[in-house]
């Protein structure tokens, strides 16, 4: 609780694959996920929310949990999966690919 109250604490999320994009409008975070519409997020009062080239997401503030709890409501519309990578997914986070199929044998 003190180092919230003295640095504060902030989440980075990353989006990856292409056409997703995030912007900030007023009081809520729009995101492009592929989707046929854009995902219109509220952001908290008390929630600090920067966008950095398009792609990057910095959530922050004193309160660890909220954090955490906003930016896991923002990952849970694109997980990221395991083929391609795509999707949003925390800076930090490493994920893991699997194979794509081998294709036809002969």
């Amino acid at each position: 609780m003190v180092v919230g109250v003295s640095k504060g604490f902030e989440k980075r999320l990353q989006l990856v694959g292409v056409g997703y994009r995030a912007m900030l409008e007023g009081n809520e975070l729009v995101l492009n996920l592929g989707f046929s519409h854009p995902v219109k997020m509220p952001i908290p009062e008390g929630i600090k929310v920067k966008v950095e080239d398009n792609t990057r997401i910095t959530v922050s503030r004193y309160d660890k949990c909220s954090i955490g709890e906003f930016a896991a409501n923002v990952r849970k519309w694109r997980p990221p999966e395991p083929y391609k990578g795509k999707g949003v997914k925390y800076a930090d986070e490493i994920v893991r690919r699997k194979e794509d199929k081998a294709g036809k044998k002969k």
